[in-house]
């Protein structure tokens, strides 16, 4: 590999980069059951008929948790949250940013997006709260 080949994750950088334009989607199988991509099989009853749906506008926050003490991998983004947002057909973890930390609370509405590591500059999912 040469320093101008850049990796992909296949699939996943696909659903990243429609997070970041705006168009997140994610996969559903005909029994109507959801997951994101990459994925070519339902992990709930192993459908192999997946099919792109768009996500909806805004989640919720089930739980979080604050890091102070990061692994080598996110040292420079401390302190952040981790949160598991509820957007219906799909459950989604990313970083909560955008908002005080102390803030951060179960129930709270956010959308979607993309931001990049501080640390490894590359991109993850983020929350932002919902605009009221």
């Amino acid at each position: 590999m040469t320093d101008d080949e850049t990796v992909q994750d296949a699939g996943f950088d696909d659903w990243l980069d429609a997070a970041e334009n705006g168009g997140a989607y994610y996969l559903e199988c005909p029994e109507g059951h959801g997951s994101l991509p990459p994925r070519r099989v339902c992990p709930d009853c192993g459908a192999t008929e997946l099919a792109e749906r768009e996500l909806p506008d805004t989640g919720e926050i089930e739980t979080f948790t604050v890091t102070h003490v990061p692994t080598p991998a996110f040292e420079d983004d401390a302190p952040y949250a981790t949160a598991i947002a509820n957007f219906g057909p799909v459950r989604i973890t990313g970083q909560v940013v955008g908002i005080d930390l102390e803030a951060i609370e179960n129930g709270l509405e956010v959308t979607i997006d993309v931001s990049v590591s501080e640390t490894t500059d590359e991109r993850v999912v983020a929350f932002e709260p919902a605009e009221q």
